[in-house]
């Protein structure tokens, strides 16, 4: 095999909250992942060196790209002398809070465990995975929701998938990760609520009251700094979505709603402006 394609998906955070700091500076916290249909796609083909071309100009491809550490990351640790060109369709917008380039670096692990012929074991890739990013992991493991601790990298799969439509809204600013960290308005002395149960009462009896309690602590913050984030956000809720927030630490805000036209409508609303994705009930990463 000298050719692979995949796609990445993107991902929400269906709560987010910021439970501490560690003495090396990182922030603990507790959340639940679950995958949209926004995806881009990455072509891989066996090359003498390791390189990459994008289709978004805006996106450096040198060595601060995750999909060129994460490929030298995995050269050096097999051994291997092979390299790879890559080519990445970028469709999910970045500095968004969706997750992308963790996505994209998660595949191409996968991809160069395969096209390099390495077999190497799924508790090796995890390993990489935490290296390159704390959400990285998720996309290399899971296929549907996931209760994720620590920096993000503690994973539990769920085995549950979202009954509900999705419509997720990039506002066409970018928050950046590190100011987000920096800027949040911190509540570690709060209690944290039991993401897992509630998550299971929300999916498999379709509890909606519970869904107040799926807070996200950037959500503040970043509204505070972004109004457009938060015109977008009461917007969805205007539409008639049962719930919307924040993902990751932003600028993407999505909405659930528990019937598709309605969905459909409120994404059509917001389509002169920002870029829209519907993603429909129970979608899993393939």
């Amino acid at each position: 095999m000298q050719h692979l394609s995949l796609k990445a998906c993107a991902k929400i955070n269906l709560g987010l909250l910021i439970t501490g700091r560690r003495p090396d500076g990182y922030h603990t916290l507790e959340t639940v992942f679950a995958p949209i249909d926004w995806f881009d796609t990455l072509d891989f083909t066996i090359s003498e060196q390791i390189g990459m071309e994008c289709t978004n100009l805006d996106l450096p491809v040198d060595d601060t790209n995750l999909c060129i550490r994460a490929a030298r990351a995995l050269k050096e640790y097999s051994g291997s002398s092979a390299g790879v060109s890559m080519r990445l369709v970028k469709q999910v917008p970045f500095g968004a809070g969706l997750g992308g380039g963790s996505s994209d670096a998660a595949a191409t692990l996968n991809a160069l465990n395969r096209l390099w012929k390495l077999d190497l074991p799924s508790a090796d890739l995890h390993r990489l995975a935490v290296r390159l990013g704390a959400d990285v992991p998720y996309f290399l493991e899971m296929k549907g929701l996931a209760y994720a601790a620590g920096i993000g990298e503690e994973l539990e799969d769920l085995s549950l998938s979202l009954p509900y439509h999705v419509v997720t809204v990039f506002p066409e600013v970018q928050v950046p990760t590190a100011w987000a960290y920096r800027n949040f308005y911190a509540r570690f002395d709060r209690p944290v609520p039991d993401l897992k149960t509630l998550t299971t009462r929300l999916c498999i009896e379709g509890d909606t009251s519970v869904l107040d309690v799926f807070d996200n602590d950037f959500a503040p913050v970043v509204f505070d700094h972004y109004p457009v984030v938060r015109t977008v956000r009461d917007g969805l809720l205007d539409a008639g979505a049962l719930f919307s927030s924040l993902s990751g630490s932003g600028s993407a805000v999505y909405a659930l709603f528990d019937d598709a036209k309605v969905a459909a409508c409120a994404a059509d609303t917001m389509r002169d402006r920002f870029r829209v994705n519907v993603t429909p009930s129970g979608f899993r990463m393939e």
